[in-house]
């Protein structure tokens, strides 16, 4: 069974959404998950943006990378330059991919101009996943 991980700083906003559109998109033959090089807790409009996609992700929770998880993954996704930088050493049998993606945590405006900003980044992450699929069917 194929084993991703979606890795980003805090694990509250990209690696959050990247995760629940793995679990909306890949059939049950994958193990999933994500984590964070920090815990900064779930963001509220990455629930809401996604739950626009019909995907609930509002029981997720912030995580640590779980070490024992990222060595046997098979793909280790890094969604943010951060924790492509700072990821732990994997073995040469895990691939790593790099989507850079702007932090939607980071936005300034008004909430509607903050709202555009995750729904952008979700809408990324969504043709991401779709395209990794492509090239990575189970």
């Amino acid at each position: 069974m194929p084993q991703i991980y979606f890795l980003c700083t805090g694990n509250a906003c990209r690696s959050q959404m990247a995760e629940g559109f793995a679990h909306s998109l890949f059939n049950d033959h994958w193990r999933i998950a994500s984590a964070g090089l920090e815990a900064h807790g779930l963001n509220p409009l990455a629930v809401r943006v996604m739950a626009e996609k019909d995907i609930d992700i509002s029981a997720n929770h912030s995580k640590l990378i779980d070490p024992h998880y990222l060595q046997t993954s098979d793909f280790v996704v890094t969604l943010c330059g951060d924790a492509r930088d700072r990821c732990p050493i994997t073995p040469p049998s895990v691939k790593k991919v790099h989507w850079p993606l702007n932090d939607p945590a980071q936005a300034v405006g008004s909430p509607e101009e903050i709202l555009a900003v995750f729904r952008q980044v979700r809408d990324e992450i969504e043709q991401r996943m779709q395209d990794f699929i492509k090239k990575n069917p189970e």
